[in-house]
């Protein structure tokens, strides 16, 4: 199954946003198991891309932040792309996910708060609240975090994200995963519950 056309408004639509290199493209390849442009390099992909399966959407949003060649006035425009799109698609958005790094995403974070800025993550996923979407997060690359330390990195994800620690009391919202490793366990029970709820039972075989 390759990325295809733009999804129609009868669609069940899973968007991921996120940081440039933070492994949203591997996770679509592996929750879809279809071939999906994955780039070594951040900034790689500059345009959302589509896999379909029947009536069940998942979207790979370009990733922000930095990107490897790519100049500060055309990382604004992707940011403005990606806002469009959740705008424009509001109301055929079913699931939104905002996905971050364990290792680097407090740190980043904090950096920006110390210089008095808010990060483009927590932008995103503030928006993806206005928009009442109950956005997922996705926590990738957890198996370079070392199991005695996990819980404390995922309550500091959250606090950084608004949410009261600690993230086991948001395991409905809060996905640990490694696309790399194949474990894609959490995010699979989540998005399975959502189209539970929907109603859209017979999407269920594409997940």
């Amino acid at each position: 199954m390759k990325p295809t056309a733009v999804p129609k408004n009868n669609d069940f639509e899973i968007v991921f946003a996120g940081r440039s290199n933070v492994g949203k493209s591997s996770i679509v390849k592996a929750l879809s198991g279809s071939k999906v442009k994955v780039g070594k390099r951040p900034g790689v992909t500059l345009k959302p891309t589509h896999v379909k399966k029947g009536e069940l959407v998942i979207t790979d949003l370009p990733g922000f932040g930095f990107m490897n060649g790519v100049k500060e006035r055309k990382q604004d425009i992707v940011k403005d792309k990606i806002v469009r799109y959740i705008e424009e698609g509001n109301q055929r958005i079913n699931i939104a996910a905002i996905v971050v790094d364990a290792g680097s995403f407090v740190e980043v974070v904090d950096r920006w708060d110390q210089r008095g800025e808010l990060p483009i993550d927590i932008e995103i996923f503030d928006f993806f609240i206005e928009m009442d979407l109950e956005p997922l997060i996705v926590v990738n690359k957890m198996d370079k975090v070392k199991e005695e330390d996990k819980d404390e990195v995922l309550d500091a994800i959250i606090e950084r994200l608004g949410l009261f620690p600690p993230w086991r009391q948001w395991i409905d919202r809060v996905a640990p995963i490694s696309a790399k490793k194949g474990d894609l366990q959490a995010l699979n029970s989540i998005i399975r519950k959502r189209i539970h709820s929907a109603k859209r039972d017979s999407l269920l075989k594409y997940i």
